[in-house]
């Protein structure tokens, strides 16, 4: 039987069970038990920590959190994330609870792992090791996730009880990263986790993948000397380089590229999505509940590497897509860019106001800000736009924007730092121009910082970074207050300078900096103190 990460096999989920007049150790006749499950099975180990993957991520919460952000906006208003986008989310808000939920079983899963492998027979000792440390990492992830959101969170590295689970309290925030810190400094500096695995393991965590977590932990924190150092380690070690194609990094075909830190595993049939339609246009079958804002298109650089309202900018309004950073044209689909279809075909779009089947307004599968989502395109759906592409977590430009943004804070952002990160950036995305590739020589410490928050934004744009971003900037309560935008259509109704409004939006920099603690689960726990203000 196959048990590679790829396979996804699910174990079975474990129970204790009983009958009345029989002993409660005792084990059920008709299935597989907690009690007999570890010690029976040889491969119980793999198959618990193949379902522990399953809880990494997704391809739905990723593309679902741009829409938390200036980068996009979702017509979906419940068990999706609109109400947090507009800040009109409650401590009942049902993707707030998804999350909470999702991430906690993902940590018990982990904890069953860690707590049971030692009764797993004739397990080989290097292995052991190995899949205690992915369990270990993948449980620092999942902690991650929850302190990044909601702050201060329970922390276990156990199996609770349901009565346990009841009473425990929030652990302050900064005894849960040092716990995380711990757990990943105990693997990679005990040489846990191999620095690659084999075609039959492509998605494993690694030893770069864990330096990584580490490395984007401490990012959130702001500090930047360790940034700094583990990103250079990185750099410097881990053998990673830029794909060829900036396009072709989010192609099934190109799946575990030399780029690829860390995805969330997926395979054609076995382990599908079907978010394709819920952005692409009508034309290709979807019905665009999520689609990108004019804010995120606006952020994209000129060719020569000034920004579209910048003094001396070439943009030209009434063509405002052309001479504009590659990237974009990858990310976005706007009026005459195109889709590839498997067999070569072109299917160029129009989004423009009233025209044709995908434009503006034409009907309610159409995109709210009339452009749609280009990046994740898989070109080898199944039927209904089934896909088994893997998104990317983390990947080495993420590594190299986080250098970049470190050394830039330091106050050591130079040509020599430049040109080891956002050159080579630019370069793969296009970029032909001294302007906008050299080093600005001259400019100010903010002025770089600037640049690379920006250059982050447009190299990550719908990956799933751009929330956590402006959190740890605390810029969100600047770009998600007030309207946001979609195409120009210069209507006098319902447009700012002739751009459509979407959506009003509001950022309590008092209160929305962290979500709430579901109240469903503080009803089950009265120990489960609420954030400030909710």
């Amino acid at each position: 039987m196959k048990t590679t990460i790829k396979n996804l096999i699910l174990s079975a989920v474990l129970v204790v069970g009983g009958a009345s007049c029989v002993d409660l150790d005792t084990a059920p006749y008709d299935r597989e038990t907690d009690l007999t499950y570890w010690e029976e099975d040889p491969e119980a180990a793999v198959k618990a920590l193949n379902t522990c993957y399953t809880y990494l991520g997704n391809m739905d919460e990723q593309l679902y959190c741009e829409a938390m952000t200036d980068n996009a906006y979702t017509k979906q208003p419940n068990d999706a994330t609109q109400n947090i986008g507009n800040g009109s989310y409650s401590t009942a808000d049902p993707y707030v609870k998804k999350v909470w939920d999702g991430r906690y079983t993902g940590i018990r899963m982990c904890n069953e792992l860690l707590e049971n492998i030692d009764r797993v027979p004739d397990l080989d000792p290097e292995l052991k090791k190995r899949y205690i440390g992915e369990a270990k990492v993948l449980r620092a992830y999942n902690y991650y996730e929850l302190y990044t959101k909601f702050g201060d969170v329970p922390y276990t590295t156990k199996v609770l009880s349901i009565k346990e689970s009841m009473s425990i309290a929030r652990t302050a925030k900064a005894t849960v990263i040092a716990n995380v810190l711990a757990d990943l400094d105990e693997v990679i500096n005990g040489n846990y986790l191999p620095t690659s695995y084999d075609a039959d393991n492509k998605g494993r965590i690694t030893r770069w993948a864990a330096m990584a977590i580490k490395a984007k932990i401490y990012l959130f924190e702001g500090n930047w000397t360790q940034v700094k150092n583990i990103t250079s380690t990185i750099m410097t070690e881990g053998g990673f380089k830029l794909f060829g194609s900036y396009a072709g990094l989010f192609e099934i075909a190109n799946e575990y590229n030399s780029e690829v830190i860390l995805d969330a595993q997926y395979r054609p049939t076995s382990r599908e999505h079907q978010m394709m339609y819920v952005f692409l246009p009508p034309t290709l079958g979807g019905y665009s509940q999520l689609s990108p804002l004019q804010e995120l298109v606006d952020s994209y650089i000129m060719l020569d590497g000034k920004t579209i309202k910048e003094t001396g900018t070439s943009f030209d309004e009434s063509h405002p897509y052309a001479n504009r950073d590659p990237r974009l044209k990858a990310t976005v689909m706007y009026t005459g860019n195109s889709y590839t279809l498997a067999d070569g075909t072109e299917v160029v779009i129009n989004c423009e106001k009233g025209e044709g089947k995908d434009g503006y307004g034409v009907g309610s599968d159409c995109s709210a800000t009339g452009y749609y989502i280009k990046k994740y395109w898989d070109n080898t759906y199944r039927a209904t736009l089934y896909s088994g592409l893997n998104p990317i977590l983390i990947r080495y430009a993420d590594i190299l924007l986080m250098n970049a943004e470190a050394l830039a804070e330091l106050g050591e952002l130079d040509k020599t730092a430049w040109d080891a990160t956002i050159k080579p950036i630019r370069d793969r995305a296009g970029f032909t121009l001294a302007s906008a590739l050299e080093f600005p020589e001259g400019a100010s410490k903010d002025k770089l910082i600037e640049i690379v928050r920006n250059e982050r934004r447009s190299e990550l744009a719908l990956e799933g970074h751009r929330h956590k971003d402006i959190i740890r900037w605390r810029i969100a309560d600047n770009v998600l207050n007030g309207w946001c935008h979609g195409l120009k259509t210069n209507d006098v109704v319902g447009t700012d300078d002739g751009y459509v409004r979407v959506e009003n939006r509001t950022f309590n920099a008092n209160k929305h900096y962290l979500w709430p603690i579901p109240q469903a689960e503080r009803d089950l726990n009265g120990n489960l103190e609420q954030n400030p203000n909710w």
